[in-house]
C-alpha cells in the first residue's frame, strides 16, 4: 500500500525567515546572495574540504524515524509533511555542493528526481544558480551513484542527464553498453562491495572538495563507521511514526556502533520554522 501523506497546512511562507536559536562562533561563511541569506537566517559555510549529510533528506520524525520500510521507498515527504523551509534548506545544501552522492537504492526509490537545486525548491532557482557562480561552482553539481553490484536504473533521468557511477569491476561489465554516453563508470576494484574512502578519493580526483551526500541511512552509516563524514544537517519533524513489525530504521542503518564504538559529535547549529527543527552537527573525527 502507497504512502497516504496526510494534508497540513505549512508553517509560514516560504519565504519566512528561520529563526535561528543557536549558532556556534567562528563557522565558515560562504557568500550567499541576500534573498538566500535572509531566508536561512545567516550565513553558511564549510571548512575545506567537507563532506555533509544533508538534513533535508535526513528528515526525523520525533521517535527517530526516517524511511517507512521497504514497502513505502520513498518515504522522506510523509515524515516531512513537505514542509517548504525543508525543502529550501535541502536545496540550498545542494547548491553549495560540488557534488552529491547517493546510493543506487536511493536512484531507485525516487525514479523522477533530479538531484539539483531547483529540483527541490523552484521558487529560489535564479538565486541558488547566482551562489553557485559566486562560488565558481559548475551550474549543477555532478551527481556520484555509488552501486557495488552495478544495479542501477539506466533510463533515471538523473542519469540520463549525467551522472558518475561508482562501481566494481563487475558492476562496471554488467553497465558495459547499457548507459547514456551522458554518464560515466568508474571501477574501483574487484570485490563485492566498495569502500567509501575510495569512492571519496575517486570524486576528489575530479576537483570536487564539497560533498553532500543524500545516500540513505547505509550510505550515511558507511561514512560514519569509516569516519569519512564531517558535518551532518537533521530535521526533525513534529510527527510520531511509530514502529511494529515492519522495520524503519533510524539515521543510520547497516552497521553497529555502541557499545563498543562511540562516535560523537558537536551542534553547532539550531534553526526553527514552527515545529520543525533544523539541527547542523560537526563530527568527531579519531585522531589515529
Amino acid at each position: 500500500m502507497a504512502v497516504r501523506e496526510v494534508a497540513r497546512q505549512p508553517v509560514g511562507s516560504t519565504t519566512e525567515p528561520l529563526e535561528v536559536l543557536y549558532e556556534a562562533t567562528g563557522l565558515p561563511a560562504l557568500p550567499l546572495p541576500p534573498a538566500l541569506s535572509k531566508v536561512y537566517g545567516g550565513d553558511l559555510g564549510f571548512a575545506l574540504p567537507c563532506v555533509y549529510g544533508n538534513f533535508g533528506n535526513f528528515v526525523a520524525s520525533i521517535d527517530g524515524v526516517t524511511a517507512l520500510g521497504p514497502e513505502h521507498p520513498s518515504s522522506g515527504s510523509a515524515i516531512s509533511g513537505r514542509e517548504p523551509a525543508d525543502r529550501f534548506v535541502m536545496g540550498l545544501l545542494r547548491a553549495c555542493a560540488d557534488a552529491v552522492l547517493v546510493g543506487a537504492g536511493t536512484l531507485r526509490a525516487t525514479p523522477r528526481h533530479q538531484w539539483t537545486p531547483e529540483h527541490v525548491y523552484p521558487g529560489l532557482a535564479a538565486e541558488f544558480a547566482d551562489l553557485r557562480c559566486r562560488l565558481n561552482r559548475s551550474p549543477r553539481p555532478e551527481l556520484v551513484v555509488v552501486s557495488a553490484r552495478g544495479d542501477v536504473p539506466t533510463e533515471h533521468p538523473a542519469i540520463v542527464t549525467g551522472a558518475l557511477i561508482m562501481t566494481t569491476t563487475d558492476g562496471a561489465r554488467l553497465l558495459e553498453g547499457r548507459l547514456p554516453l551522458t554518464s560515466t563508470v568508474i571501477p574501483l576494484g574487484h570485490g563485492p562491495s566498495l569502500r567509501m574512502a575510495d569512492v571519496l578519493d575517486a570524486v576528489a580526483s575530479r576537483g570536487h572538495r564539497v560533498v553532500l551526500t543524500e545516500g540513505g541511512p547505509r550510505v550515511l552509516g558507511q561514512l560514519i563507521a569509516d569516519d569519512l563524514l564531517d558535518e551532518l544537517f537533521l530535521t526533525t519533524s513534529p510527527l510520531f511514526a511509530g514502529r511494529g513489525a515492519t522495520s524503519r530504521p533510524g539515521l543510520v542503518d547497516g552497521i553497529e556502533l555502541l557499545p563498543d564504538r562511540a562516535k560523537w559529535s558537536d551542534l553547532i547549529g539550531v534553526r526553527r520554522r514552527g515545529p520543525y527543527l533544523f539541527l547542523r552537527y560537526r563530527l568527531h573525527h579519531d585522531p589515529s
